[in-house]
């Protein structure tokens, strides 16, 4: 199986020269180009998360650990951060919420329904569990915040409310700081790297691995200037709006190679590792990527970014919150869970694509 999934990478490997081929030959060709650097970016995604796998475990510890929740969401960081400077705001605000939701609906929700058609029950640890879903709902109350402040103080100014916006990423982001210290310290006992995902990581040398992670990250950030150039006008050619794009198309691209790990492992019977991998890439995205992406946006943005999201985007990511807590809340989960996680997700996505554009 590793064959082949090794294999079927190297394949998809060809559409990044071919993203670059089409964007310089056939630059009117949005549709063509933004499907082409859509599938690019999976297997580049793949092989950062892999030579950050291999490094985690081949370092150890905290250098280890701070290394994986580092590049752990680098493809979406690099899209972000892209998006931002071609003042793409709204698009790199509907990645963080696809991926937030995301994560925690489509990705555990296959999960545990992959899982769970193999083993009646599975089990997970209700300590980290709990502390990932409380660590979601605190990011949640970090998002509704700005956007109930914007709408009581209409009369306000909007600097005000973009230091408000600043602050907030602030706080999120030292709390992202002490969630590291009681992951990688003080608790580590309660995230422990699994048996078969140790040893997975340890083929090949830590140099391949870097190797392998500066140049999976350089072609990341090829792609995604090609992508993020073609997303508008894909988006209106295709009847589909930004926020939708940004939703669920950017999200799933940048979370593939997460995707994949977390089913993988639930398959497994190693649900401690796929609730972690779903929930900690939610919490990631929350709280150390979105406050990243606001400080980056003050160099290289034409105008700083906000906290601002859409009542619709808040209300997904409260349902997925919600969600998540009470499937996590008994620290196991059968496959219908999985199917109403599943199920979650559709209605959300089916919202998102009917909403009229701004």
């Amino acid at each position: 199986m590793s064959v082949l999934r090794r294999s079927g990478s190297l394949a998809l490997l060809a559409f990044t020269p071919l993203a670059v081929a089409l964007d310089v030959l056939a630059p009117d060709q949005h549709n063509l180009i933004f499907a082409v650097a859509v599938v690019a970016i999976v297997p580049l995604a793949g092989y950062i998360g892999g030579a950050t796998e291999r490094l985690a475990v081949t370092l150890g510890g905290g250098i280890g650990g701070l290394l994986n929740a580092t590049f752990g969401n680098a493809a979406e960081l690099i899209i972000g951060t892209i998006a931002l400077r071609k003042g793409l705001p709204g698009l790199v605000k509907a990645s963080i919420t696809g991926s937030i939701i995301g994560n925690v609906l489509l990705v555990f929700g296959a999960a545990a329904f992959i899982g769970g058609m193999r083993f009646n029950t599975q089990r997970f640890n209700r300590t980290a569990a709990g502390l990932g879903t409380t660590m979601l709902l605190l990011s949640a109350i970090g998002l509704v915040v700005p956007a109930v402040f914007h709408r009581v103080a209409r009369a306000g100014s909007t600097g005000v409310e973009l230091t408000l916006d600043t602050e907030i990423a602030a706080v999120l982001l030292v709390t992202y700081c002490a969630s590291l210290v009681f992951t990688l310290r003080t608790h580590r006992s309660l995230y422990g790297v699994p048996e078969q995902l140790a040893k997975s990581a340890h083929h090949g040398s830590p140099r391949g691995a870097v190797v392998q992670l500066l140049a999976a990250t350089a072609g990341v950030a090829v792609v995604s200037e090609i992508l993020v150039g073609a997303v508008s006008e894909a988006a209106t050619s295709l009847g589909m709006t930004e926020l939708f794009v940004g939703v669920v198309i950017v999200a799933l691209v940048g979370n593939a190679a997460e995707h994949y790990s977390a089913i993988v492992l639930a398959s497994r019977n190693e649900m401690d590792a796929a609730i972690g991998i779903a929930v900690g890439s939610s919490t990631q995205i929350a709280l150390f990527v979105a406050p990243v992406l606001v400080f980056l946006s003050y160099a290289i943005a034409p105008a700083p970014m906000d906290l601002l999201f859409s009542t619709f985007e808040l209300v997904a990511i409260g349902l997925s919150v919600v969600s998540i807590a009470f499937i996590a809340h008994d620290g196991e989960t059968h496959w219908m869970e999985g199917v109403q996680l599943l199920a979650v997700y559709a209605i959300l996505c089916l919202g998102f694509y009917f909403l009229p554009g701004k």
